[in-house]
């Protein structure tokens, strides 16, 4: 199982991520509804720390093509996509920006689990999010079940650290955010031990 934290907005951080094997940094971009939102220079001087094996993460919500232009000069791996984009324009944007794709799904009821199939040949990890945005919302994980294997699968969505072993046989990604944080701070204690942890569920099997 691989991690994901998401929302980081400060140099210590995304070192602490780096230092103890995160996989991927997201980075809240575009949505200043979010207390996790940067701006240009702050995801500029970020994105420029030495990542490692480490991939970065720009997380876009309904992106203009202006946006996706400005944040394609940034040292991102990944564009993490929330919004009404079809599967043609899914693969314009992997293509234009050279960007890999993360498609994020919200999931409110059983059925948008299947949202999948419109992105599945073109986005390179489709994430199951709750529909709450920058709020943290719970939703039954247990849905993702009918998702094929081959499909490469990232969940969020209020995600505690006491469920991370339970998680480990339905995702290949767990994807952290509000968890982590300490008054809507991420908290680079509550990182490492997030992180730490998914290493020993890894090693246990």
């Amino acid at each position: 199982m691989q991690t994901k934290v998401c929302g980081l907005s400060t140099a210590e951080q995304v070192k602490t991520c780096i230092k103890y094997s995160a996989n991927f940094c997201g980075f809240i971009l575009n949505y200043k509804k979010s207390h996790r939102f940067i701006n240009y220079l702050i995801a500029e001087q970020l994105t420029k720390i030495n990542k490692k094996n480490t991939a970065y993460v720009g997380v876009l919500v309904d992106p203009t093509v202006e946006e996706l232009k400005t944040f394609s000069n940034l040292d991102f791996d990944y564009f993490q996509i929330y919004g009404d984009f079809n599967a043609d324009q899914i693969a314009e944007i992997k293509s234009k920006y050279n960007k890999k794709i993360i498609m994020a799904l919200q999931i409110k009821e059983e059925q948008d689990v299947l949202k999948y199939k419109t992105y599945k040949d073109v986005a390179d990890i489709i994430l199951f999010d709750s529909s709450g945005l920058h709020r943290s919302l719970s939703w039954n994980y247990k849905w993702i079940k009918v998702v094929p294997t081959s499909i490469t699968k990232m969940l969020a969505g209020n995600i505690s650290m006491d469920m991370l072993k339970n998680l480990k046989e339905i995702t290949n990604i767990v994807d952290l955010s509000g968890a982590l944080e300490t008054d809507k701070v991420k908290d680079v204690i509550k990182i490492k031990n997030f992180l730490n942890k998914v290493e020993l569920i890894n090693d246990q099997n």
